[in-house]
């Protein structure tokens, strides 16, 4: 009987459909320590973000030799050490496709936060604070968004802004996609330059530098809008806080952050800026299609 690890959480429903399926299953976070201890008893290790799955505890896999497959239930794999992993024979996967309709609406989200002041309504009006006049808003119907980063994620942000009455332009390692010809494909400067929303769904670099720094947001129009659901370490946040305190920048949405939970008071308080704490993924919906499609990479490879 095959054992599988399940270190960050699952949905339920797929954890019951892999033990009717005779699998055992561990429901456990174990720290790093003794994670390389419990990691070689186990022939499937399925993580989310929380779990780091770097070279040491890998090397304690491979001691055993039980672990053949870790599965990230998300997108990103960046935080595994996935040439390593398959360099000892432990295959990695991820669930591209689940949660990027749920990625997609928390952006879109986001952008109706800091344009019509929602989030920051939320907190002066409980403070007793009647701001009406204060607040005063832009339409999402009639503007640019630039997407950076055209993939699944991107794609599904596209149609919905589009359907707003959006103008979309985007930029992207793999060039124009036809399949989207009502969406305008640019250089990165070119979308910086334009873009009344510029949104970022890109995997992080592999040496954690800033896509997103001092010289791109000089590039940015005034009052511009920036929106990080893909990885913290996409944005310089220093550089950010420059932007919005010089006002170069009138908001930014962030569900990602370079540490997590993040530290960083000046950024959780100002006021400009539409905060979640990484839940792009979290919903009842995107988590059980990532339950299913964890169950179907375990049916093809057990």
């Amino acid at each position: 009987m095959s054992k599988i690890l399940v270190t960050d959480g699952m949905d339920k429903e797929a954890v019951q459909t892999l033990k009717n399926m005779g699998y055992e299953i561990v429901e456990q976070f174990f720290g790093p320590e003794e994670l390389k201890k419990q990691v070689k008893n186990f022939n499937v290790m399925v993580v989310r973000s929380a779990t780091k799955v770097r070279k040491e505890i890998i090397d304690s896999a491979v001691e055993t030799g039980n672990l053949k497959l870790i599965i990230r239930g998300g997108v990103g794999l960046d935080n595994i050490d996935v040439s390593y992993a398959e360099s000892k024979g432990i295959k990695v996967r991820n669930t591209p496709n689940a949660s990027s309709l749920a990625v997609a609406e928390l952006a879109l989200g986001h952008m109706f936060s800091l344009a019509r002041f929602i989030g920051i309504s939320n907190v002066t009006m409980r403070e007793g604070k009647w701001n009406k006049k204060k607040y005063k808003g832009i339409e999402i119907c009639g503007k640019t968004l630039g997407i950076v980063g055209f993939g699944r994620i991107g794609q599904e942000l596209a149609t919905k802004a589009y359907a707003l009455g959006m103008k979309i332009l985007y930029n992207d390692v793999l060039g124009p996609n036809r399949e989207f010809p009502k969406c305008t494909f640019v250089t990165l400067d070119e979308l910086l330059s334009k873009a009344d929303f510029i949104s970022l769904h890109i995997p992080g670099n592999g040496d954690k530098s800033p896509l997103i720094g001092k010289k791109e947001f000089s590039k940015m129009k005034d009052g511009a809008y920036l929106i990080n659901c893909a990885r913290g370490s996409v944005v310089d946040e220093q550089a950010l806080l420059e932007a919005l305190n010089s006002g170069k920048l009138a908001g930014a949405g962030l569900d990602v952050f370079v540490e997590e939970p993040t530290s960083n008071l000046d950024l959780i308080k100002h006021e400009r800026v539409s905060l979640t704490p990484h839940i792009g993924a979290s919903t009842k919906e995107a988590q059980k299609r990532i339950g299913e499609e964890i169950v179907s990479i375990i049916k093809e490879n057990f």
